[in-house]
């Protein structure tokens, strides 16, 4: 029996972009006030959201499961440090599983789980959109509730 697919999004979902910013110097928050995604290194001084990791873990032992994110155009090192996060955090059970791209509908699976229902495609994936931080699933127990893992 083939697994269901899942693509899973980071910022905002796998991860607390916010959580990077008192780790940054002030003269780099005011630098870079207009588009934070710019700083240079930001992405690998990010947390994880809360329940986040027990939560990949759970929905990967069902599902075939991917991580898919954008990485900002002007700042090539989070693509880098998006990839060591994705080590660090979720280790051998994302093993390869990792994919960066500004056009997520071009993915095909069941299910995405992803923060902004508008952007970089996520409006036009073929399977259904799992608006996390929506009133429906605004946290990771009622996204694996709904998925039921």
């Amino acid at each position: 029996m083939n697994k269901k697919t899942v693509f899973i999004d980071m910022d905002g979902v796998l991860v607390d972009f916010v959580s990077a910013f008192p780790k940054l110097e002030p003269e780099i928050l005011e630098q870079y006030k207009d588009n934070k995604d710019d700083i240079p290194h930001i992405f690998g001084l990010m947390e994880p959201m809360p329940d986040a990791i027990e939560s990949y873990n759970r929905i990967a032992e069902k599902y075939d499961t991917y991580i898919l994110s954008t990485a900002p155009w002007e700042n090539p090192s989070a693509w880098h440090d998006k990839l060591l996060w994705v080590k660090k955090h979720l280790g051998t059970v994302a093993f390869k599983r990792l994919i960066l791209s500004h056009n997520k509908h071009l993915c095909k699976g069941e299910y995405l789980i992803d923060d902004r229902h508008d952007k970089n495609g996520a409006d036009r994936f073929d399977g259904e959109l799992i608006h996390f931080k929506s009133e429906r699933f605004n946290d990771w127990k009622k996204v694996c509730e709904y998925l039921q893992v």
